[in-house]
């Protein structure tokens, strides 16, 4: 570091710091710094040197002023604000989008549009440039905030496939389908018969998806559709308990439940042992996501395992990539079956 003429204190580093360090041009190190577009393996690797012993910082408001751009990148949950403390797969994924950006000095800015006065502010804060690009979490079919922010040129991508607004905007999903015919087959593995679902919000992706790949397997295994074994539930724990009330009472027989979330399959557990049921004896339960409340759950739930890690890393990246220049992409992630004491 340099000395001031005044008191001995240490100035910050420069970019010249860095450039005179690396024995490269001034303009590299910017290069460097702005995406290290056109500077060869050898220069980038020398200026990232020269900045770690340095201690160069990158003076974020100065280079906006140049580029354009904020540097930051919005984390959009589209849900009531308690849905986010309630639902921990919300946490679990902030988290690893967090970390992903992290190794590209990136901070992420938590949003939530849960009403409609929220949703038009945040669309206003974030088409005023305040984040380069927007990672959309839980948006449901009619929701305006995705085609609004397509529309004013956002880069997006969403954590599941938009329903109802074109193939313009990137997203990044689990297999919802797949891993719902894996579940329902390994339920009729284990001899059930009569089982029920209880869906996530039929207005999003999961939901629509879990649903469907149920009555795949069903349809395959010759066993007619009984819609009194179909209830609706919103992905919250109440909702799960809810439905399972309305299963034991309009489905007599019933021996198993698809639940498409974990937090849901909770309730419908909560529910069974109100009602005097053993699981998996009586009726066997299996859950969706993988998330903490399968492991806490009495007894552990029996589940479809979400890559949290590669989902939350792959929509960094092609966030990355679309404020980068690219074209919207998508990208469909295997889900596994973990089982667990619950079937």
């Amino acid at each position: 570091m340099t000395m001031s003429n005044t008191g001995g204190r240490r100035k910050p580093p420069t970019i010249h710091d860095v450039a005179r360090e690396a024995g490269v041009s001034r303009g590299t190190v910017s290069r460097v710094l702005n995406g290290g577009h056109y500077v060869s393996p050898s220069a980038q690797e020398a200026v990232n040197s020269a900045i770690r012993r340095t201690g160069y910082v990158v003076n974020r408001h100065a280079r906006s002023l140049i580029t354009g751009r904020s540097d930051s990148v919005g984390f959009l949950l589209t849900e009531p604000q308690e849905r986010f403390f309630e639902d921990p797969n919300f946490n679990v994924l902030l988290r690893g989008c967090t970390q992903a950006l992290a190794g590209h000095d990136v901070p992420l800015l938590l949003m939530l549009a849960g009403t409609e006065d929220e949703r038009r502010r945040i669309t206003r804060y974030i088409t005023a440039g305040h984040v380069d690009g927007v990672l959309l979490v839980s948006s449901h079919s009619g929701d305006p905030i995705a085609t609004e922010l397509r529309e004013a040129g956002v880069p997006l991508v969403a954590c599941g496939k938009p329903i109802g607004i074109g193939s313009k905007v990137s997203y990044v999903a689990a297999d919802d389908r797949d891993g719902a015919r894996d579940m329902v087959r390994h339920l009729l593995a284990q001899g059930r018969r009569r089982i029920g679902v209880v869906t996530g919000p039929l207005d999003t992706p999961g939901g629509v998806e879990r649903l469907a790949g149920y009555h795949e397997v069903l349809a395959e295994a010759g066993i007619e559709a009984d819609e009194r074994l179909v209830v609706s539930g919103d992905y919250s724990r109440a909702s799960g308990e809810a439905g399972a009330e309305r299963l034991l009472a309009q489905a007599p027989g019933l021996d198993a439940v698809f639940v498409a979330s974990d937090l849901m399959a909770q309730g419908v557990l909560a529910a069974l042992r109100s009602a005097g049921l053993r699981v998996p004896e009586d009726v066997a339960v299996g859950g969706f996501d993988d998330s903490p409340a399968a492991t806490a759950s009495t007894p552990a739930l029996t589940t479809i395992r979400q890559p949290w890690d590669r989902i939350s890393s792959e929509m960094v990246r092609v966030l990355l990539a679309q404020i980068g220049g690219e074209d919207p992409a998508a990208v469909i992630l295997p889900t596994e079956l973990v089982k667990r004491e619950s079937t």
